[in-house]
This record gives C-alpha cells, structure tokens and sequence, in this order.
C-alpha cells in the first residue's frame, strides 16, 4: 500500500510506566515516521500518569477518566434498578460510542491493534466492519494462564483477524488451543544507544517496577549469597512501587533480613535508561513472569550481559545461553548466584558476552520489525 495506512493502537491505558505501554508509544512514533496515520487510545486513565514525552507526532484518546466499572448488560430487576450500576453501565458504553466515532473515521485499509485482552471488549463492540483487527499478548503463554486470562484471550481473540504472540512458541502454544489466527511479531528494539556500558563498574543493575512478579525478592536471596564474597560489589534495583509503597516496604524488610543493608541501593525508578545501564556490568533479570522482556532487550542494546530466569519463551530468543549472556532455570536461585558470580568474577567474559548482546539485539531493529508489521497489514486486506 503506497499510501499509509491508518492505525489504532488500543491499550487498556496509555500513560502509566509499563512495557506495553512503553511499546506502544514507541510503534505509534515507528508508524508514523514510516507515513501512517496513527491513533493512540487508553481505555481508561490511570491513577499515576508517566511522562511519555510531550512531542507526539500521533493522536491520542482517553475514553474514561476512571474504571468505570459497569456490566455489559443490566441483568435483573435489582441491577436495573440500581442507580449506581445504572450510571456505570451507561458510561461504558458511552466508551464504546466514543471508540466508534474514531473509528468510522478510518480511511479504507486501516486496521485496529489491540494490545490487551480487555481493551478488547471495547473494540470488538465498536469495530466497524471495514476494518481489520489485530489482537496482542505481550505475556507469554504461560503467564496467561497463570493470571488467568488466558480463558478470555480465547474467548475474545478468537474473533480478530490476527492473534500476535511475541514468540514463535507462544504462538504454537495458542494454536494448539484452537487460535487458527495465531502468529507472532517480537518486539522492536526501541533505544538508540549513544554510549555503551564499559563493564568495569562493580554494579549489578537491575531496572523494573517493584512488584512481585518482578521477583526482586528473588535476587535479594540469591544476592545474599554472593555479598558477603565480593564487598566490593553494589546491587542496585531501579524501579517504582505501584501499590502504594507496600512492595517496597517488603522489599526494604527482606533487605534487612538478609543482612544486605549497606549492599543494595534503592534509587527509584529512572527514565534515564542509559545512565542507569552503563553504570552496571551485569544485568539480573529474576521476574516470575514476562512476555518478552523489554529490559533484556534494553541491556543488551548497551552492552550489558544478562543473568536471567528461563520464565519465558522470549527469555530464551533474546538470550543465547553462554554467549551473549546466561541463562538458568526459572526459580532456582542457587543457580542464579552462581550464574551471577561467574560474570563478576569474569571480566574478560562479561566484555566478550556484552559485545554479542549488542550484535544479537540487531535482528529486532525497527524498520525490521516494523516491516514485518506491514506485510501483515498487505495480508489482511488480499
């Protein structure tokens, strides 16, 4: 298609720090700049809004200023008769109406990206008909069914033109669910390194929200195995708490537990990544759940060699086991110490392993990626 097409990126909401959200501002600028027509479209605002810049060369929309908590449908005389309910039901289809106007607006040849299954209940009651639609799981398989989405990634995805997982294996693992429209696109590699991290800081980083399934808890444990041997050594976590400070109250109790005081910094969250990444020398990744993780992709962008959890497909496709960083099993922090271990104790390893991360990383570069995007959009619409 020699003239752009128009797109609608869709998220449950658009301006909180989270990877998708950090995904789609990044691909709503990557289409723009390649000559499509780009809307960016929250669900609902959040609480806490992050500062995604202030130069957008895309629309934006909100469609709620809060969750508003409805039902599709009033169901008996009791919800009927609740004003409350009442109120919330017609502000949630008051969303759909708004979904709708933007996007009857479309040009032909345009196409619908949900990035969340929720989101989805918007756009699968406000699609028009000559519109295509592209559904998105950015956790992986598993994941999904562990946080209990997977029965409505089912439910309501199996109507989208197009399910895109981020690996070749999730998207395998849906099909065998029945998902005949599942395939996968990897994210884009979305940092332009000015600098690369030299590796001779005795830091181990590691950048992420403070939150359980990040699993900092973890590499609190497995880093109390390995300070009391290298008091030269800093861990240092970067990250905001999202519940309100009481993730961070545990983290900071477990700290102390540990006999860590003094040994791990506690910085907050940063929106510079370069600064943050080319401080460290390892990368420690220990979440109990990710998709494709976007921090893998940053650290290796900078050089930094990687220690991660093999939680995930997408562990596996950005990480080659013993070359470009290390991989060990998902929980086993024994493991994981002495994965850690071995690249501070290795300084020539850590140089040789950060120089194939950065050269592994290449395969997801924009326009690569954002090619594949287009050819699916041409596929669509034969």
């Amino acid at each position: 298609m020699e003239e752009g097409r128009d797109l609608f990126l869709v998220c449950n909401n658009i301006e909180v720090l989270g990877g998708v959200q950090t995904w789609a501002h990044y691909m709503a600028r990557l289409f723009t700049r390649r000559g499509h027509r780009v809307h960016l479209i929250g669900i609902v605002r959040p609480k806490r809004v992050h500062d995604h810049g202030t130069d957008f060369p895309y629309a934006r929309t909100v469609l709620h200023e809060r969750p508003p908590g409805g039902r599709w449908e009033l169901r008996g005389v009791r919800a009927r008769a609740s004003r409350r309910k009442r109120a919330a039901h017609a502000e949630q289809w008051r969303g759909v109406r708004r979904l709708a106007e933007i996007l009857r607006e479309a040009r032909p040849g345009g196409v619908v990206v949900c990035a969340e299954v929720w989101a989805m209940e918007w756009v699968q009651r406000a699609l028009p008909e000559h519109l295509k639609v592209v559904g998105m799981v950015h956790e992986s398989y598993q994941a999904s069914k562990i946080a209990g989405r997977h029965p409505r990634i089912l439910r309501h995805f199996a109507g989208a033109d197009r399910l895109l997982a981020l690996t070749r294996a999730d998207a395998d693992d849906f099909a065998r669910d029945g998902m005949t429209n599942a395939d996968f696109i990897p994210n884009p590699l979305h940092v332009v390194p000015r600098r690369y991290a030299e590796l001779d800081a005795p830091v181990v980083v590691r950048l992420g929200r403070l939150d359980y399934e990040k699993g900092q808890d973890l590499l609190l444990e497995a880093w109390a195995r390995i300070a009391p041997d290298r008091p030269d050594w800093t861990l240092r976590i970067h990250g905001a708490d999202k519940s309100g400070g009481k993730e961070e109250r545990r983290l900071l109790a477990l700290t102390e537990e540990l006999g860590l005081a003094g040994r791990v910094e506690w910085p907050g969250p940063t929106s510079d990544i370069e600064t943050a990444l080319c401080a460290g020398s390892v990368f420690a990744l220990t979440s109990r759940e990710e998709g494709f993780p976007m921090a893998i992709l940053e650290a290796m962008a900078y050089g930094v060699p990687c220690v991660a959890f093999d939680i995930a497909p997408g562990v596996g496709e950005l990480i080659t086991d013993g070359v470009d960083g290390l991989v060990v099993p998902a929980g086993n922090i024994t493991a994981f110490a002495a994965a850690l271990h071995t690249l501070i104790e290795d300084g020539e390893l850590r140089r040789k392993m950060g120089r194939a991360a950065r050269d592994s990383v290449q395969r997801f570069a924009p326009d690569l990626v954002a090619a594949r995007w287009e050819g699916l959009f041409d596929l669509l619409y034969r």
